[in-house]
């Protein structure tokens, strides 16, 4: 492979990895935390996942701390120092706009993360499945710093959209409306 085509999957390299989840990751990890109640009142973030590619697979929507160190960490890690991390996981509902309901654990700034894991596969495959961060940040090699895709959050419910983004070209971006 000449360098002329390694530094683009070098560089590409962060995003990949970072978006992937760890290997030690348990899929049920944070999903009884962030399970919201009938009638929530928060906190909890209401998260509307806009310009989805189709409804096929699964949506995976993940709370972090809004710090680098912690964006995207592995679960365990996370929960094992006592750190936010909630997880809600469903199947692409049919219908217009998905609207997702996931508890926090009070006010502040958390990082927001969605998946649309169109092969179910529980990973982000960046030709197939789609991604999208709190404060829809405009995405380029690698992920977001946290301080771009972090939002506030309020005592009640604290409504936000996540736009998707897929793979375009290179990289990953919104679908054209």
């Amino acid at each position: 492979m000449t360098l002329r085509f390694a530094l683009p999957l070098l560089a590409a390299a962060p995003l990949l990895a970072a978006a992937a989840p760890a290997l030690k990751s348990s899929p049920e990890l944070g999903k009884a935390e962030g399970r919201c109640r009938a009638g929530e009142t928060g906190p909890a973030f209401l998260v509307s996942v806009a310009g989805m590619k189709d409804r096929t697979g699964n949506l995976k929507l993940e709370v972090y701390p809004a710090t680098d160190a912690d964006f995207l960490a592995d679960d365990n890690i996370l929960l094992n120092a006592g750190k936010t991390f909630r997880r809600v996981e469903v199947p692409v509902p049919a219908g217009d706009t998905p609207e997702l309901c996931v508890r926090i654990p009070g006010p502040g700034r958390y990082a927001v993360t969605v998946l649309h894991d169109r092969d179910t596969n529980r990973k982000f495959g960046w030709t197939v499945d789609g991604i999208g961060f709190s404060a829809n940040p405009k995405l380029g090699w690698s992920k977001p710093k946290a301080a771009k895709a972090s939002i506030a959050a309020g005592a009640g419910l604290t409504r936000i959209s996540v736009v998707m983004n897929y793979r375009r070209g290179l990289g990953v971006a919104p679908l054209r409306q």
